[in-house]
């Protein structure tokens, strides 16, 4: 028997933990843009690598991170952040890493595939019932044993 299907819960958890790592890490790098960096120094870093409109760039890429982040914590419009983080990481993967081969270690791409393709994974499955949306819109509130049959 599927564990889904012996423990309906099993998948709103999952999503739960999922949400709450890849928000804790969206939220770090929003943060360091916004506190460490500062909006001149993303302009600036972004100008350097050859971003298009570096000054717009930097503030999408900021607060994308920090509130897409704050967003899949609550669990709060996951499908609309979902994508908006994976559009960012998109531009982090063809303007910084594509050319640096695979490995994050050499300045490569693994990490932000792996958190655009987690976010993009929320967007499409949805925050799951142990979340904002889940109680306020009824998302993720499908019956999961018909799924799992």
């Amino acid at each position: 028997m599927l564990p889904a299907r012996q423990f309906p819960f099993l998948p709103d958890i999952g999503l739960l933990i999922g949400r709450v790592a890849l928000g804790v890490l969206f939220i770090a790098h929003g943060w360091q843009k916004l506190t460490d960096t500062g909006h001149a120094g993303v302009t600036k870093m972004f100008e350097g690598i050859g971003i298009p409109l570096p000054s717009v760039s930097a503030t999408f890429a900021t607060w994308v991170e920090l509130l897409g982040g704050i967003a899949l914590i609550a669990g709060l419009l996951v499908p609309v952040a979902g994508v908006l983080l994976a559009v960012n990481m998109a531009g982090a993967f063809w303007y910084v890493h594509m050319d640096k081969g695979f490995f994050a270690d050499k300045g490569g791409y693994e990490f932000v595939m792996v958190l655009g393709a987690a976010a993009l994974t929320l967007a499409f499955t949805g925050a799951g019932r142990l979340s904002l949306d889940g109680v306020l819109f009824g998302r993720g509130s499908r019956d999961r044993e018909s799924i799992a049959a």
